[in-house]
């Protein structure tokens, strides 16, 4: 109760919130009393989401790779629900289809489109955050969206090098950002999943050999992929009060994926 208590009231915005682990994230938040500003890039998931959330939420088309589209989403926060207390950056996914892969298969473009869509994306919304954090006053919160690709690599099943890249950049940046805006009371953490049911690992969600992989790379509650709403306790904590001595953290939510081999 006490967790709930500290997010219940505060505004939150979620970049990539229309689908996946944002919208769980979103629906989790709006249940216990916070009200939510989700966006997403496909006009039918911004609309499905809005009347999913009700009347506590709203939803706009924003893509998170556009300068100005986080400011906007901010702007429209400030005009529903009078602040943003908290951000949670969401949006990402995987540059494969653009020539993401290992290191002589990389392409520039593979390279540059996800960094973009991974890193870039997050630099915009926490700049966007922050600022409006300063000119308010009194702090905010900021949860960033890694992976555990980001320190323990799969070789064989997800050799994604600029994926691995940016998400370890995300680390690397979080924890910068938290040094230095400690002092304002503005907290930077990130949150880091295993492989997780999602849009975004549809591949690997088709692939025989990566679900063997995966029963024994995240053996927790007999061996599985994750599921979107595992994600949301550990979302509620780190945007709420409940974690206000908490800053600069990587926290996995992996299944016990960073701590296993993944043999049999």
């Amino acid at each position: 109760m006490a967790m709930i208590d500290a997010i219940t009231g505060r505004v939150v915005l979620i970049v990539g919130g229309t689908r996946g682990l944002g919208l769980s994230a979103a629906r989790r938040l709006v249940a216990v009393g916070a009200r939510v500003v989700v966006t997403g890039k496909e006009a039918e998931e911004v609309m499905a989401a809005q009347a999913l959330l009700g009347e506590t939420a709203r939803g706009v088309m924003a893509d998170a790779t556009c300068a100005g589209s986080a400011e906007a989403a901010v702007a429209l926060a400030v005009t529903a629900f009078g602040r943003v207390d908290a951000l949670y950056h969401v949006a990402g996914g995987s540059g494969r289809r653009v020539g993401d892969g290992a290191l002589h298969e990389l392409t520039d473009e593979g390279w540059d489109f996800t960094l973009e869509l991974n890193l870039k994306s997050v630099m915009m919304s926490n700049r966007a955050v922050v600022r409006q954090f300063s000119a308010k006053g009194g702090g905010g919160v900021i949860l960033n969206m890694g992976s555990v690709l980001g320190w323990s690599p799969s070789p064989e099943h997800f050799a994604s090098h600029a994926y691995a890249a940016a998400k370890a950049g995300i680390v690397g940046f979080s924890k910068s950002l938290a040094a230095y805006y400690a002092k304002e009371n503005i907290r930077v953490n990130v949150i880091a999943p295993g492989l997780v049911a999602s849009p975004m690992s549809a591949r690997a969600m088709g692939d025989e050999g990566i679900q063997a992989f995966v029963k024994k790379k995240q053996p927790l509650e007999g061996g599985r992929v994750g599921e979107v709403a595992d994600l949301d306790e550990a979302v509620l904590f780190l945007l709420s009060d409940a974690s206000r001595f908490v800053t600069g953290q990587v926290l996995a939510v992996d299944g016990g994926w960073t701590v296993s081999e993944g043999r049999a």
